[in-house]
Formats: structure tokens, C-alpha cells, sequence
């Protein structure tokens, strides 16, 4: 199973991502793709399977990930001041691969009806998701 994090800015969510991921235990392929290499440097601290730095690379890549998880700006062109170009957006957003999209404050988009809790209880929820699918367990 392929999973890819996608990061821009500092990768510092990204890096927790991947953390909990690997602390997950599940039989899978970590891909943390960068914006920018920043993002990408502090990923790598997580210890992914394999990593990648810029648009080509978050473009090629999406075609093959099962899962992409980012920030929900990973899906909006022009956000994270920039970094995510209309390219990139769209390549995401048009990926066969299961989009786990966690809310931050970051780009200016607000889903409505969605509890407030926790950076960390949100990417919880985002690896149980991960986990439901590969397992078929609730």
C-alpha cells in the first residue's frame, strides 16, 4: 500500500504524519513529497520509506499513491502562499488515490460542521481511516 505525504511550507505536519504512521505498525510504502526542500528535510526526520522534493515529483507521484494525506490546502491552487500551484492541485484532487485532507487554519478554508479538536487527534484519525481501509476492521 502506498501512502503519500504531501507538505509544503516548513513539513512540520507532514513530519507528524508520518510519525504516527510509522508508529502504526501497518504494512505499508511512506512516500513524503515537498514542496520545497525544507518541507521535504524535516519529513525525512520522520524516517519515510522514500522521499521527493517539488511539483513534477507531487505530479508524477500522485498517480500511484493509494492514500494522499496533507493539510486540506494540498487541494487548493495558489494556497500555502503559493507553494501549491494549480498543478499540483489538481493532481491531487484528480488521484484515483483516497485523500485524507486534515483542516488547519493555514489557508484560509473552513469546513463547516467539522469538531474542533487537536492537530494530533486529527492525523489519529487520519491513520485509523488508513488503517479501517487496509484492514476492513471498523
Amino acid at each position: 500500500m502506498n501512502i503519500m505525504v504531501v507538505d509544503a511550507q516548513g513539513g512540520g505536519l507532514g513530519r507528524a504524519i508520518i510519525d504516527k504512521l510509522k508508529k502504526s505498525e501497518l504494512k505499508i510504502n511512506i512516500l513524503a513529497v515537498g514542496t520545497n526542500s525544507a518541507a521535504t528535510m524535516s519529513m525525512l526526520k520522520s524516517v519515510p520509506d522514500d522521499a521527493a522534493t517539488g511539483e513534477n515529483a507531487i505530479i508524477y507521484n500522485a498517480q500511484f499513491a493509494d492514500y494522499i494525506i496533507g493539510g486540506l490546502g494540498i487541494i487548493s491552487a495558489n494556497s500555502m502562499h503559493g507553494e501549491i500551484s494549480p498543478a499540483i492541485a489538481a493532481a491531487i484532487s484528480s488521484s484515483n488515490a483516497v485523500k485524507l485532507l486534515i483542516p488547519t487554519n493555514k489557508c484560509n478554508i473552513f469546513l463547516v460542521g467539522v469538531k474542533e479538536n487537536s492537530l494530533g487527534e486529527k492525523i489519529d484519525e487520519a491513520v485509523l481511516k488508513i488503517h479501517q481501509g487496509l484492514t476492513g476492521k471498523p
